[in-house]
């Protein structure tokens, strides 16, 4: 199979429960899909589930995930980095294409782009999905040509809407309205992939200091207002329960 005796002695001391048999033709299914002896050993020390599954379902999991536009060296990345992606349940991998294709209105190319750079999106719940990419969309003002260029998927949304908030409060970052053409404002690719030192220094202008105090004053806002949403909601539910009592007295009468 082209390990090494070194290599060897690592695949057979895994689940050491399982014949080697199991073994064998999980490391011989990645060795399939491209990836080298070391990546598929590494692979299955790091996810040892992959050895229970049947040869059957890793093979039919590879071409699922061709079909969705993972093939040859993409495929290989997205295995290494993601390797949940071969056993996960396939519903879920549907959903998260579906919800790509038909709610964010990506394109094939788009969305095989998307996963090549970020395969962990079809591990993400579907609303979490929509979420980070309405908040581009409509706060943020960017289109799909340009969040699939940014790779948007790829930061946290926590951490996208810290550097975008950060920016918009500084009047460094505009919402462009409907129709207008917005060129003043930073570029998603810029915001997304620098690192923090250079995001602040190049396009805030800040400092990690001012960074930081900005972050627990925008988790404090948004704590304060979760806790103003649940005594409205606390109190419309008291006016409706009042509401029946109301019609019920009515009713008697």
């Amino acid at each position: 199979m082209g390990f090494s005796q070194e290599q060897a002695r690592r695949l057979l001391a895994l689940q050491p429960r399982l014949g080697p048999e199991h073994r064998e033709a999980a490391a011989a299914q990645l060795l399939l899909l491209g990836l080298s002896a070391e990546a598929a050993l590494a692979l299955l020390e790091r996810s040892p589930a992959l050895l229970r599954l049947p040869t059957e379902r890793l093979r039919e999991r590879a071409e699922e995930l061709r079909r969705l536009g993972l093939d040859g060296g993409r495929l290989q990345r997205a295995a290494s980095r993601c390797p949940q992606l071969l056993h996960v349940p396939r519903k879920r991998l549907e959903a998260a294409v579906r919800l790509l294709r038909e709610r964010c209105l990506f394109t094939a190319e788009q969305l095989r782009e998307v996963l090549g750079t970020c395969p962990a999106v079809l591990l993400e719940e579907p609303r979490t999905l929509h979420h980070q990419f309405q908040y581009a969309y409509f706060r943020m003002g960017v289109q799909q040509k340009e969040m699939v260029k940014a790779r948007l998927f790829q930061m946290p949304f926590a951490e996208l809407r810290n550097r975008h908030i950060f920016l918009e409060r500084r009047g460094l970052y505009e919402t462009p309205h409907k129709g207008q053409t917005q060129t003043s404002n930073p570029k998603l690719k810029d915001i997304l992939q620098l690192p923090e030192k250079d995001f602040l220094a190049s396009l805030a202008y800040s400092t990690p200091e001012e960074f930081e105090v900005f972050k627990k004053l925008l988790a404090r806002e948004e704590e304060e207002k979760k806790e103003e949403e649940d005594v409205d909601a606390l109190y419309t539910e008291d006016d409706d329960d009042d509401l029946d009592s109301d019609e019920s007295k009515r009713a008697r009468e």
